[in-house]
């Protein structure tokens, strides 16, 4: 499944672009992740746990950027990995590219999914919205770091880690964007041009 969103960071492009090419500073902003090896070559191990509702979910896998595009500001990052019990999988592409807004940068990411167990459970629109949920979480965990480097002795190290994923606030976010989707759909005025 394809899953597009978009945020804004509060520093030049060249700044967030450096940044997101550092994996092991960049996975601390990615709630439930933890960064457990590196072979050396780019090639990265990690864990990821999640919980959402009655469903505790534990991947390990590998992570890597695969391609790179300094001038357009464009990345291409892919991850799979299984479930620690059980016997799903998911498999990632990431592509973030990245564009000058104002005075800050405009990070869209486009990922494509596939899941298989018990998080294929959930249908595509609750997979969305938590993805949102979690996008809206690293975005501000990366805001943060990118404006506290360097201050207080701190170096290109994370100063800060991402909300854990907890399963009761990511459902509730989510919920509350479905239930704004709903809302749109049934009580803003209807728009007669969308026919066209």
């Amino acid at each position: 499944m394809l899953i597009d969103n978009e945020f804004e960071v509060a520093a030049p492009v060249d700044t967030v672009w450096a940044y997101l090419l550092d994996v092991p500073n960049l996975v601390p902003c990615l709630p439930g992740a933890e960064l457990v090896g590196d072979d050396g070559d780019g090639t990265y191990q990690g864990k990821v746990t999640t919980r959402l509702g009655p469903v505790r979910l534990n991947f390990s896998g590998t992570a890597k950027i695969v391609d790179t595009d300094e001038a357009a500001h464009r990345m291409v990052l892919e991850a799979s990995g299984s479930e620690d019990r059980g016997k799903g999988t998911a498999e990632m592409t990431v592509t973030a590219t990245l564009r000058a807004a104002g005075r800050g940068t405009r990070v869209h990411v486009a990922q494509d999914l596939t899941v298989s167990g018990a998080a294929a459970q959930f249908g595509r629109g609750m997979i969305s919205d938590v993805t949102s949920v979690l996008m809206n979480s690293f975005a501000e965990c990366l805001q943060y770091n990118i404006d506290n480097q360097g201050r207080g002795g701190a170096t290109a190290t994370a100063v800060r880690a991402a909300a854990p994923a907890s399963g009761l606030a990511i459902g509730l976010r989510a919920a509350v964007m479905a239930l704004k989707r709903v809302f749109a759909r049934f009580f803003l005025p209807y728009d007669a041009s969308r026919l066209r």
